[in-house]
């Protein structure tokens, strides 16, 4: 009987403690699904009609090419100019960090040089540290040897990312057979050999996954390029967005005008920013998780 009641007590003490966490779990699912639904409707609306209408009511078809022809047209196509230079910084520091990063963690953890642990402990300290901290020293260093304005400006910057170096070493340390790489050596591969045709191959993860997270911050970077970039045509979308608040009356009442833009076209401008990373995460995701799950086991 005390079994019994004890099971019976445990069942519903089980059942309770699902139905919390699933209504946690729902309570945050709406809380941030909510603004994002917002933000897609408010791109098929007129100006009037998201202020007067339904919140989530949809707009017409009609309001949604109104307001992307406004936003491909405001500055004589200077949105157009934006994606394409934020592309160009991204694919740009991409390019480099893989070329720095993927051998720089395949020599901290597979092979034996002196400071080789003090470069480590470089590594992970300067992963500490912010960013926008960084801003100051690095425009004095770029602006001596005249680089401010220039596209290396920012993409030499951006290419530095010690957090793929880490990521990197912890595959590498973990996931990579030594024995592998011995018998490499010993068929006489030299050790660009062994890195190129054994060790690259098998990274194919970890080298997504660091590709990733390099593209999506260099992509979403705001601080750097506003500082580092005095004009507006060599702006990437992020620090245009800026441009385009600035001459939202809603925002800012002194910009009404001829190239004004209201809030429906701000917001196809926010969607039009965030696709591509959504889009390079569609499509890499299979590469993503299997980063993510690797180095999880000791060989």
């Amino acid at each position: 009987m005390t079994t019994a009641a004890t099971d019976r007590r445990s069942g519903v003490s089980g059942w309770s403690g699902r139905a919390i966490a699933g209504l946690v779990l729902t309570i945050f699912v709406f809380f941030f699904l909510i603004p994002v639904v917002w933000l897609l409707l408010a791109t098929t609306k007129s100006a009037r009609g998201l202020i007067v209408g339904a919140p989530f009511a949809p707009g017409r078809p009609g309001d949604l090419a109104t307001n992307w022809h406004q936003l491909f047209s405001f500055q004589d196509g200077a949105v157009t100019t934006w994606i394409g230079n934020s592309a160009m910084y991204a694919v740009g520091a991409l390019v480099i960090t893989l070329v720095a990063s993927i051998p720089a963690g395949y020599a901290v953890a597979l092979t034996e040089f002196r400071f080789r642990r003090t470069l480590l402990v470089l590594t992970l300290i300067v992963m500490l540290i912010p960013n926008t901290a960084l801003v100051l020293p690095i425009f004095l260093e770029l602006n001596s040897v005249g680089l401010i304005g220039s596209p290396l400006s920012v993409i030499l910057p951006l290419s530095f990312f010690p957090f793929g170096v880490y990521l990197t070493y912890i595959y590498f340390s973990t996931s990579i057979p030594r024995d592998l790489l011995a018998a490499a050596r010993i068929d006489g591969c030299s050790e660009l050999q062994v890195f190129t045709r054994v060790a690259l191959p098998l990274a194919a993860p970890i080298v997504a996954l660091v590709a990733f997270f390099s593209f999506v911050q260099s992509w979403n970077n705001f601080y750097l390029p506003f500082v580092m970039l005095p004009s507006s045509d060599g702006y990437p979308i992020q620090v245009g967005l800026t441009s385009l608040l600035a001459s939202t009356p809603a925002f800012n009442p002194s910009s009404a005008g001829g190239q004004s833009v209201q809030l429906p076209t701000l917001a196809l401008a926010t969607v039009i920013s965030v696709l591509p990373v959504l889009i390079v995460f569609l499509f890499a995701q299979r590469f993503l998780v299997a980063g993510m799950t690797a180095g999880g086991t000791k060989e």
